[in-house]
């Protein structure tokens, strides 16, 4: 298993600080740090790579650099290595990297499986805007923690950047996003997915 580390580089042309201060993600008006992350969305991420058909035994851990997202992603990574799966690479960054591009050949220099991502908003919002754009990165093969089921986080990216990503909550259940829209389920088996979002031009 490799870990790298993303230093300082060329600024990235992706989102500016000014548009990226626009569209603040937190109910505060300051960026948001994920919460710790529990025992039952550790479960429900499993569960979505352990799905019947699904066929993932690779995987590629990406997090941001902040308390909560280290551990998230050290969690994960015990628990997936402890059912025999393997996991390719580890690749962390900090939420104000100057070069994007660095990471994201790192996340996708092997082919696994699925990609695991633990990390705040902001940060995640200009690595997939890379990743989309200079790699062979795919949202739908994508899972996520709890703290990207943020509603203001298509908006920000582009409404086809993350499309097919999904997600555990904190309470078990899951969610997914579909163009401008997060949805969520609850824990136990439905169809009646919470929708959250705003449509294009909608203010939050």
């Amino acid at each position: 298993m490799d870990t790298y580390h993303e230093g300082t580089g060329p600024a990235s042309p992706l989102i500016g600080p000014e548009d990226l201060a626009a569209a603040s993600l937190g109910p505060d008006g300051a960026p948001p740090r994920p919460a710790p992350h529990t025992d039952a969305e550790l479960a429900a991420l499993i569960g979505l790579l352990t799905r019947p058909k699904a066929r993932i035994a690779t995987v590629t851990v990406g997090h941001g650099r902040d308390a909560a997202s280290r551990a998230a992603a050290a969690a994960f990574t015990g628990a997936w290595q402890a059912r025999g799966g393997t996991v390719l690479a580890v690749v962390d960054w900090p939420e104000s990297a100057a070069s994007w591009l660095r990471p994201a050949r790192r996340l996708t220099a092997q082919t696994p499986d699925a990609w695991v991502i633990a990390a705040a908003p902001p940060g995640f919002a200009q690595l997939a805007r890379r990743l989309r754009h200079s790699t062979d990165w795919d949202p739908a093969r994508t899972v996520a923690f709890a703290a990207l089921q943020n509603p203001r986080l298509p908006a920000l990216t582009g409404p086809d950047v993350l499309h097919g990503l999904r997600g555990a909550t904190g309470e078990g259940g899951t969610w997914q996003i579909a163009g401008h829209w997060v949805t969520a389920f609850p824990p136990t088996a439905g169809t009646d997915g919470r929708q959250s979002g705003q449509r294009p031009g909608q203010r939050p």
